[in-house]
């Protein structure tokens, strides 16, 4: 590992403690980047496209890659049949960027871990060619990319945080993980990691936004080089 110094964050509340982080791995949609709008025009053209509008609309679409939607929406399709679909999906998601634009707080987050020489991650469940497509939109451009093409299991599976971890050269335990869905902050967990979540969900370090996050980096204590 080629760690450097971290920063001290409190986590887990009054009783909580201290844990030191040595790097931010971060949630792409809903977390850095604000494209709820955007996700949901694309799907709902993707289901009137394919007839499948209602079941769009009954399903719960938020921190799962295209592919495994269109798996529970579309059962009966073969493997060739649903990569078809996910490269359609796709062309949907990248062709409508309208309103995709970082979220509160996230240039102020990053403008931190730059200066407190903190490295940083997108995680994503999306392909590369689409979170690089709403990464751009959202005038962002991470150091490390990691999309669902990098691993062979997506989210709640832990191997796209502890790839971006590896690569980071950083331990699973010093990493900060920051998701805004059940099965973003499930893997983060998975992986050993501590996570802050968005929306409300439960984690170790509950956040209203990504400026709030920054407030907290910034007034911390740095911690020892390992």
């Amino acid at each position: 590992m080629r760690e450097k110094g971290g920063v001290l964050v409190p986590v887990g509340g009054a009783n909580g403690m201290d844990t030191d982080v040595r790097a931010v791995l971060l949630d792409m949609d809903g977390t850095l980047v604000d494209s709820d709008a955007a996700v949901e025009r694309s799907w709902r053209a993707w289901g009137e496209r394919n007839g499948m509008l209602e079941e769009v609309l009954a399903a719960d679409l938020h921190g799962f890659p295209a592919r495994v939607m269109i798996r529970r929406l579309a059962p009966h399709l073969s493997d060739e049949e649903v990569a078809l679909a996910v490269e359609s999906m796709v062309d949907i998601e990248c062709a409508d960027l309208d309103g995709v634009t970082a979220t509160q707080g996230a240039r102020e987050l990053l403008d931190v871990l730059t200066g407190r020489g903190l490295p940083w991650a997108v995680v994503t469940g999306a392909g590369t060619r689409l979170a690089r497509a709403r990464l751009g939109a959202a005038g962002i451009e991470p150091p490390l990319l990691v999309s669902v093409d990098d691993v062979t299991r997506a989210k709640p599976d832990p191997e796209a945080y502890l790839h971006a971890a590896a690569l980071l050269g950083v331990a699973p335990a010093g990493c900060l993980v920051v998701e805004d869905s059940a099965p973003g902050i499930a893997a983060g967990r998975a992986a050993g990691m501590t996570v802050a979540a968005l929306r409300g969900l439960p984690a170790d370090l509950p956040i209203a936004h990504l400026g709030e996050l920054a407030d907290t980096l910034r007034r911390q204590a740095p911690a020892a080089t390992a």
